[in-house]
């Protein structure tokens, strides 16, 4: 799966998963995709802007190689459903 196919299910919203009238069972590529806005989110509260390389700055660049996802050590969030490990998927599925 292609980076640019990935980081666009990624921004599929949450409210599209979120029916639990249904109970749907949601497939694995829709948990990743879950998991993937959560890392997000997460790495979004801590101030800083640069979790993935197709965020922006102010200025409208694109972060690219200034991102955390891009940067070794230290942050390393989820910006694309392949990213996401089978192990957590599973971890997912438990929880909720």
């Amino acid at each position: 799966m292609t980076r640019a196919i990935a980081f666009a299910l990624a921004l599929v919203p949450l409210t599209a998963f979120a029916q639990p009238a249904l109970k749907q069972q949601l497939t694995d590529t829709q948990i990743a995709a879950v998991i993937v806005q959560e890392s997000r989110q997460a790495y979004y509260r801590t101030g800083h802007p640069f979790a993935c390389p197709e965020d922006l700055a102010r200025n409208g660049t694109r972060c690219g190689k200034r991102s955390a996802y891009s940067r070794p050590g230290g942050a390393e969030p989820y910006c694309y459903v392949a990213d996401v490990p089978a192990a957590e998927i599973a971890r997912y599925r438990a929880g909720h």
